[in-house]
């Protein structure tokens, strides 16, 4: 189901539940190497020590380091500076939506998430991101 070129996907999500599930999802499902992040913090260590993602797949809430401010963090870093992103929050308002794409997601999926759908949902997103 992996899309060409799209094959590794750091996916920061504080909530142990929804990364497990999001975890199967995406890595038996959809068949994508996954590293999987609890914190903003966490995300930042792991590229810095050597993890290139092709996708970045980002909570919006959580403590301490959102969403946004992780997406801010990483741009600083050469390897993720232009890396596509897509978020996952509840927050799908107009103006939440407005703002994940104005700070260049190429998407958003609006949790709950359908653990079936997960994989077909990045891969959709990651094919129209041009």
């Amino acid at each position: 189901m992996t899309s060409a070129n799209l094959v590794n996907i750091l996916y920061v999500e504080d909530d142990s539940d929804i990364q497990t599930v999001a975890q199967i999802a995406l890595e038996v499902v959809g068949g994508f190497v996954l590293k999987t992040c609890s914190s903003g913090s966490q995300a930042l260590s792991e590229v810095k020590a050597g993890f290139v993602p092709d996708l970045l797949l980002l909570d919006v809430m959580m403590p301490n380091m959102d969403g946004p401010t992780t997406l801010a963090e990483l741009r600083q870093l050469s390897v993720t500076a232009t890396t596509p992103v897509v978020f996952m929050t509840a927050k799908v308002q107009a103006s939440e939506l407005e703002l994940y794409y104005s700070l260049g997601a190429i998407g958003v999926i609006a949790k709950p998430f359908d653990p079936m759908e997960l994989s077909a949902q990045v891969v959709k997103l990651w094919q129209e991101r041009k």
